[in-house]
Parts: structure tokens; sequence; C-alpha cells
């Protein structure tokens, strides 16, 4: 185990080295009003929820702001909020002058109507960014202004979004070319002209972070760290491309000339085409890495672990020509991921980082996260296709690891069960010692393992079918919209997981 220049091992104050167990669930899905999960009272409630049960762990996806599909693995910023994950109710107890909001959003539906949420919630939201700005004696000015000149990208976040808000939500390449390949002449023009509609995205931003590093307080007093989750690529349409051009491999008109995706695997015979841009890791190495250096600090102010999306990437990633149709011909290119993160390190110290080392993975890739002893993930789901010597069943795991029944990925493993074959069935019940619905089943072998840690999707805790799944990948529209509602939750499902993990050496 390697360590810091503190002598802390590699998994940071303790943490991914000690036996234990989270929750897998992101807070769109929490009950609440207004449509969508939020930081509001369903979330603390939620973290109760897991203090009661005896987890460790609560994990979370991006919460950057989604772009294509709502997909929070594609957004504006890498850096961002999502400001629909905002709680409107703590704004209106901090200023009785805030604006009321309609009721009619609290009826709950099962699912996130995206389109329906942000038309309604980013209106109020605005409205009263708007009055804050005009008004030099509301509270919390003094912390917004301190927020603002702390945190060195929101201005170029902000200007991207008022610049798209001028251009109608246009993809920022088919912009005006004095706007979509900004000078600094421009940069500073622009922020003159929109100062206003800058001003109001800086206080989304504002009230986003306050409330979530209340609410991530609120869960350390309960002994809950939060894993977050850094996906490697990010969205064409972000400000992170539109203002950093150079770190990625981009024409002289700002277009792509390759994208990001994976070959075929376990989820698609055509791979999946992500479309993400890809780095010019020459140009970053040369600037010292200080963008992922930043990246990686920023995430870490705001998570106590972070799951690093698509870990193979920084060995090699997918490059698929800008003009194919699937990610079948792609070829792999290598990146420079042993320098990266030796920079990252010797700047922010031994990191608590997760990698999700799924798919096509290579002894250079073991190598890469093995050298900085970043547990892997194993999936349970992927266990029961190819014999005894399958890495993903528990008897062949490392103590090293973070194992999951599914992600969000996957089916939830009461639909994944369902769909099952019988014979398929017949293995997985005589390894798990057979079961009901299977659910049970896995939940205990995935306990009892010897992995340190493990992780739990919410559903799977709910015994909730292939309705309540989160993602269909390779699918663009449809997805992220899952939510649960209190009435689900069995009256003693907080004693009972609280006696697993007791059970399983996990509290």
């Amino acid at each position: 185990m390697r360590e810091n220049s503190r002598g802390e091992s590699a998994g940071g104050s303790g943490m991914l080295s000690k036996r234990s167990c989270g929750v897998l669930l992101h807070p769109t899905s929490l009950p609440g009003e207004g449509g969508i999960g939020s930081f509001g009272e369903e979330a603390y409630r939620f973290v109760d929820l897991l203090a009661t049960m005896g987890m460790t762990y609560w994990q979370v996806l991006p919460l950057t702001p989604p772009a294509c599909g709502n997909s929070p693995y594609s957004a504006f910023s890498a850096f961002a909020g999502n400001p629909l994950l905002i709680d409107r109710q703590q704004i209106c107890s901090e200023n009785a002058s805030a604006a009321g909001f309609s009721g009619k959003e609290a009826i709950h539906s099962g699912t996130v109507d995206f389109e329906r949420v942000a038309k309604s919630k980013l209106k109020w939201l605005e409205r009263e960014g708007t009055a804050f700005l005009a008004n030099d004696a509301a509270p919390g000015k003094q912390d917004f202004w301190d927020f603002c000149n702390q945190t060195p990208w929101l201005h170029r976040y902000a200007l991207f979004m008022a610049l798209k808000r001028r251009y109608k939500g246009r993809c920022w390449d088919t912009w005006p070319a004095s706007y979509a390949l900004l000078t600094p002449e421009k940069y500073e023009k622009a922020s003159v002209d929109l100062g206003q509609e800058i001003g109001v995205q800086k206080y989304l931003q504002w009230q986003f972070f306050r409330q979530w590093q209340k609410l991530r307080s609120y869960a350390a007093g309960k002994g809950i760290a939060v894993i977050g989750d850094i996906p490697i690529f990010v969205g064409y349409d972000s400000a992170d491309v539109w203002g950093n051009r150079e770190l990625f491999l981009l024409d002289a008109k700002g277009k792509p000339t390759v994208v990001a995706g994976v070959p075929p695997d376990y989820f698609s015979e055509t791979g999946q085409l992500w479309g993400n841009p890809l780095y010019n890791w020459e140009t970053m190495e040369q600037a010292g890495f200080d963008w992922w250096i930043t990246r990686f600090r920023f995430m870490f102010e705001q998570f106590d672990i972070v799951r690093v999306d698509h870990f193979r990437g920084f060995e090699a990633a997918w490059h698929v020509p800008v003009s194919e149709t699937t990610a079948i011909n792609g070829t792999w290119v290598s990146a420079p991921g042993v320098k990266l993160f030796d920079a990252v390190e010797a700047a922010l110290g031994t990191m608590p980082i997760i990698a999700e080392d799924l798919g096509v993975i290579t002894p250079e890739v073991e190598a890469l996260r093995d050298r900085y002893d970043f547990p892997g993930m194993k999936i349970v789901q992927f266990a029961f296709d190819s014999g005894p010597t399958n890495p993903y069943l528990p008897h062949n795991f490392p103590r090293n690891c973070v194992v999951y029944a599914g992600t969000h990925d996957n089916d939830t493993t009461a639909g994944w069960y369902e769909a099952l074959s019988t014979q398929q069935r017949e293995v997985v019940d005589l390894y798990v010692g057979g079961g009901d619905d299977g659910v049970g089943g896995i939940e205990a072998i995935v306990l009892r393992s010897v992995a340190t840690t493990a992780i739990i999707p919410f559903q799977d805790l709910l015994r909730l079918g292939s309705e309540a799944r989160m993602n269909i990948p390779g699918t663009a529209f449809g997805n992220w919209g899952w939510r649960f509602d209190w009435e689900m939750i069995p009256e003693e499902l907080g004693s009972r997981v609280r006696s697993l993990l007791e059970c399983f050496g996990r509290l």
C-alpha cells in the first residue's frame, strides 16, 4: 500500500480500507417537490435512513448540469453543479421576500419529466437570482461574492451558459464565429454585455454548492462519507471544450477529428459511440496537467471519495473517426496515465479513488490501477457466463476492490434475474445457495464477499424490477428519470439491512 507524505494509506484516512458498505442513489431519484429530487429535507431523511441501516457511504452519479439526453455523464461543465438539484424551500426559508412556487409539481409520477421540471424550476430560480443581485442587502451577499472570487472556473462557465441562452440553447459551434472561437477581446466584451445573465448563472452555482456542502456536512455528522463520480471525458457542448479548445483534438474550426467510445462489449455488438472529444495529451502534459489537477482538486473538495469512470481511458482510449456511425472501427491510442497521476498525486497527495475498470481491460490498465492501489470494481451480474474462473465471481475477488450487484448501467437485480433463462437461474441459485427471487441471494454474496467495500443500488434494497432501472447504455433518451417514494420503503428496512451488515462485518 502506497503512503503519502502524511503516512496515510492510499485509502486516505482509512477510507476504502475498512470493511464497509454503501448505497448507490443519485439525488434526482429522491422524492420531494418540483418533480425531481433535490438537496432538500428528503435528502436529509435519506441520510438518516443510511445511518439507521449502518451504511458508511452514499454514492452518487455526477452532479454536473446534464446536457444531451439528460445524462449526468454528458454535461455542460465538468465543474458546475446541476441547478435542478437546488432546494427551493431553503431559499424561501432564508429569504422572506422569495417568491412562492406552485405545489402542482409536487405530484409524484415515479419519473422525472426533465423538460417540464427545467422549464418551471429554472424560471423560478432565475427570477430569484435576478432579485438577489438587485438587492444589496440580500442575505448572504458577501458569501456570494466570496464564492465568485474563489471559484476560478465560474466566470467562464457562466458566460458560456449566458451565450447558450442568447443563442436558444444551440451548440457553441453553431454560434457566430466571434463567440464560438472566442478571443480575449470578445471575452471581455461579452462579459460586459451579458453581465446580468452571467450574474444569475453564478447565483445558481452559489446556491447549489452551499446547499450541497450543508448536506454533505450533515451526512458526515451521521458517519456517512460521499462517493462522487468523475467521467473521464467531457461533453463537446461544454464550457470546458469551448473555453479550452487547445486541450482537445479539434480542427481549426473547433470540430472534433476523432471522438470517444468503446469497442463492441457486453452492452452492445457495435460498441458504444459516445461522441465526446478526446484529449490532446501532448498539450496537457506541456501544461503540467494543470487542467486535470484543478479538476481533481475540485472533486475532492466536493466528495470524500471519487469513482473515476472509464479508468482504462487513462492508459489508452478508443479513438473513432468522426465520420463513423458506430464504434466498431476505432483504434486504441495510448494515454499518459502514469505521468498524469504522478502529477496529480504530487500536487494533491494520495487520493481516495475507485477505478471503474470494466470493459476491455489489459495488463497495462491493471498495472496503472495497481501502481496507485486504486480499488477496481466487481459487478456480480457479470459473473455467471463463463464458469468458475470468471473474475466477477466473489470467490475470485481480491480484497482491494469494490463489489456491486450492478451499477447505474445495469438492470436492477430483480429485473436481471427475471430475464435469465431457466438454466441460467439454476446456475445462479446453485452459487448463491438458492433464494426466492434471486435478489436476496445476490445481496448476500455481495455482502459476505472478501471485497473491502460493497455498494448496493437502492433499487435492489427495495427489490424493484426493471421499471426502476436508471440507464440503458447505448440509448440516448428515456434514461435517468427513476424516483422512489417513501411509501416504497418497508418499515423494517433499516433494521433488516443493519442486521445483514453486522452479520457480514460491514457496520
